[in-house]
């Protein structure tokens, strides 16, 4: 390279690190924020200073703090709570990214391309049939849900990749409306099983369809850690490939890249994470679309530094959004689902109209 071009070249690299920590650091400070101001949001308020202390009581085992009414709250119900919506939003923005990689187009997203109908569906099915066959067995049937929930968005992303992909290109428009297909097949296998669910399975039913963190457990929180333990390393395995295929899988497989493993990987991640977020929370919409796109706006397409920073962003849009919806019809919840697609479906119509003008 030139002497002339390596410099201006050098500066532009420094000034997109100095953006990305920036970002990074911008974030991480947003995401302390709203989890103060999520585990103090409820029924019962409780101011930020209270919540810090009993957060640090409980770490330091102060017996008094702990077994305190604030304490009992914060530990059993909001804290669970906020780190179920963290670990959902960093989940799903960062299965979004992982697919618009694998697709290598902006509008791909697990909700708007059938993944969450076909997680749900499954869990749905674990729901009422699996409920009524299984229902003596010890656990019930949430020990049954993440693993549904995941060979359902497994199954969803394969037939979306097959039907959508030709000679390693990838058809928007079949992408599409392959996702509504498999989501309206989805919704009406979803709609006869609510059909013939009995009162308690169409209420849990109900929860799936619209998304909440209302139910967050100790149990649920674990199920979603084991799931991030899993996305969180494969992410970084996955974001080097994940560039090379956006030159096309030829030129990727001549720059030394299993393609065939990358592409695996990817889907059976994404299935991982869709499937355990669904399990969790139910179907939550369009976080996977409006946080990557946002993010690669402003720190550009590297999934080495896309990634981890969707991870942050979607944990602090949902935990924004879980915040809204228990505010807006207080003492009532409304579905966070909701909140996301009020965010979501106006910008997928730019998105959409955006992509539109650019091919014609």
């Amino acid at each position: 390279m030139p002497a002339q071009h390596a410099a201006p070249v050098a500066t532009l690299m420094l000034d997109q690190r100095r953006r990305v920590a920036v970002g990074a650091s911008l974030l991480v400070l947003i995401v302390v924020i709203l989890a103060v101001i999520s585990i103090g949001t409820g029924a019962v308020t409780i101011a930020p200073a209270r919540v810090i202390e009993t957060l640090r009581g409980a770490v330091l085992g102060q017996r008094a703090i702990i077994e305190s009414r604030d304490g009992l709250v914060i530990l059993n119900i909001r804290l669970p709570r906020m780190l179920m919506g963290l670990m959902v939003g960093a989940s799903l923005a960062m299965s979004g990214a992982l697919m618009q990689g694998l697709f290598r187009n902006p509008l791909a997203d697990p909700g708007i391309v059938g993944v969450s109908s076909g997680a749900g569906l499954a869990a749905a099915v674990v729901i009422v049939v699996g409920d009524r066959l299984f229902g003596h067995i010890a656990g019930g049937s949430f020990a049954r849900l993440p693993i549904a929930a995941f060979f359902g968005a497994l199954i969803s992303t394969s037939m979306l990749y097959a039907i959508a992909t030709r000679r390693g290109r990838t058809s928007v428009a079949t992408m599409l409306l392959a996702g509504v297909a498999l989501g309206a097949l989805a919704g009406a296998a979803t709609g006869f099983l609510s059909f013939i669910s009995d009162d308690r399975q169409l209420r849990d039913l109900t929860f799936w369809a619209l998304g909440s963190l209302g139910g967050a457990t100790w149990s649920k929180v674990a199920a979603l850690a084991c799931g991030m333990a899993i996305l969180v390393p494969a992410s970084a395995f996955l974001a080097r490939g994940l560039n090379a295929l956006t030159l096309g899988e030829a030129e990727a497989f001549h720059l030394g890249m299993a393609v065939q493993t990358i592409k695996l990987a990817a889907i059976v991640v994404v299935a991982v994470a869709v499937g355990a977020s669904v399990a969790t929370s139910g179907a939550i919409g369009f976080v996977g679309l409006v946080v990557p796109h946002m993010l690669r706006l402003m720190i550009g397409p590297d999934n080495r530094l896309l990634l981890p920073l969707c991870g942050l962003a979607g944990g602090a849009l949902l935990l924004a959004a879980d915040i809204v919806a228990r505010i807006v019809v207080a003492p009532a919840e409304l579905p966070i689902g909701i909140i996301t697609a009020l965010i979501g479906a106006p910008y997928f119509l730019w998105l959409l109209l955006r992509e539109e003008q650019h091919l014609s």
